[in-house]
């Protein structure tokens, strides 16, 4: 599109050019001041020039180049016309036999011909514009429909702002004006494209946490009245046991542990996901994030990992800092058992965006497909091998309490980055 828009603009130039060229032997011949072939010469110039780039422009397009070709002689007749003109005025033309009002006629139907020609071009590279527009908004489909619109209102602003070039400066001036504010207008709607795509995102994260939340009550309400039930029954058929031997002991054992690691794991469920009272402080981000560093500190010596910090949100927040310490801190260990002892390497930086402090942690492990981004946050989800798959869960309960967001991106060899936004 781009390269039919540059080949419509400098069929126009080029038409332009050759008039110039006209202009300046007309001036010349009015006044035999040498002076006003200036034009004449440049545009000379600018016609070959302007002439190879439509030969390039066209090197796909077979009927285009047939047409540059006819055009090639016409645009040398003209120009000789031109030089014939100006050696008559200076007395130096040979030919006895010249006769001006012949030249002149001649010259005007050359320039009709090569105007024909030229319209002929531009109305086939105005079509094929619009077939490659119509071809660029079936790519693109109805989602970004808007974003379409705009796009070719500002293509179509810019062909009337480069058709309406020789006009006066004024109009010309409002012209590029309005193509500024529509080329505005699309950047905007691209943005808030981008931002509602964010936040429909987020939405969807807080959904599911408050649908995992629901589902976790429904099963430890559930498992939790029978798995009672068990222990009294285990613990009362215990007690009137008569014959207690080792192996009868073991088996009540059994139960009785089992049990136990049952109701801590429904614990630690409803724990990560359910909101619950938080100890609010004002605390610098920067200090909040040193002090867990420091938590992690002996595991990333033990890994030689590598820490980087750029630092440029410095401002407090009102969080409840233990907690919170146990969010960066699940992201920062995660961050260390994925990577490559002795080449890993942590990233950790803080920004201002509008009114939201947003913290990104990064490293350069071995990362995740699409599959295990999308569960990243779900409960008892994990790819380690002893892990539990709730680190993540309450790092993402922890956050959502506090009313910030939390985003992951990642891809396999590429490390993981983790977006933390809060008030």
């Amino acid at each position: 599109m781009e390269e039919t828009y540059l080949a419509i603009n400098n069929l126009e130039k080029m038409k332009a050019a050759i008039v110039d060229g006209e202009t300046g032997v007309r001036g010349f011949a009015l006044t035999r001041n040498t002076d006003f072939l200036s034009p004449y010469i440049n545009s000379r110039r600018i016609t070959d020039s302007l002439f190879k780039s439509l030969l390039i422009s066209a090197r796909n397009n077979n009927e285009q180049q047939r047409r540059m070709q006819e055009i090639k002689p016409l645009i040398k007749k003209r120009f000789d016309i031109f030089t014939k003109t100006i050696d008559y005025y200076n007395n130096i033309y040979p030919d006895t036999s010249f006769n001006l009002t012949q030249m002149q006629l001649q010259s005007k139907n050359v320039m009709n011909s090569i105007r024909l020609t030229v319209d002929i071009m531009q109305n086939e590279e105005k079509k094929l514009l619009e077939k490659r527009n119509v071809h660029l908004k079936g790519t693109f489909g109805s989602v970004y429909a808007i974003t379409l619109i705009s796009l070719l209102l500002t293509i179509l602003l810019v062909v009337i702002g480069f058709v309406t070039y020789t006009k006066e400066s004024k109009k010309r001036r409002k012209g590029m004006q309005q193509i500024d504010e529509y080329q505005q207008q699309l950047t905007n709607r691209i943005e808030q494209l981008d931002a509602a795509n964010i936040q429909l995102m987020q939405m969807r994260s807080m959904e599911k946490f408050t649908a995992t939340g629901r589902i976790a009550r429904t099963i430890a309400h559930e498992v939790r009245n029978p798995l009672t039930n068990i222990d009294l029954a285990g613990s009362q058929l215990k007690d009137n046991l008569e014959n207690k031997d080792d192996e009868t002991l073991y088996l009540f054992d059994i139960i009785e542990r089992n049990s136990k690691r049952i109701n801590k794991l429904i614990a630690e469920l409803l724990q990560s996901t359910k909101f619950s009272e938080l100890n609010f402080l004002q605390v610098p981000v920067t200090q909040l994030l040193n002090e867990t560093l420091v938590l992690a500190k002996d595991r990333m010596e033990l890994n030689k990992i590598k820490l980087q910090t750029d630092y440029k949100s410095t401002v407090k927040i009102n969080v409840d800092a233990h907690k919170m310490q146990i969010a960066f801190l699940n992201i920062i260990v995660n961050a260390v058992e994925a990577m490559e002892p002795g080449r890993g390497l942590l990233m950790i930086s803080t920004f201002q965006e509008a009114d939201e402090c947003v913290i990104v942690i990064k490293d350069n492990g071995k990362g995740m497909d699409e599959n295990s981004l999308h569960k990243i946050f779900e409960p008892y989800f994990t790819s380690k091998q002893n892990g539990n798959g709730l680190g993540l869960a309450n790092t993402q309960n922890i956050i959502f309490n506090h009313k910030g967001t939390i985003t992951a991106d990642s891809s396999p060899g590429q490390g993981a980055s983790f977006t933390i936004r809060l008030q």
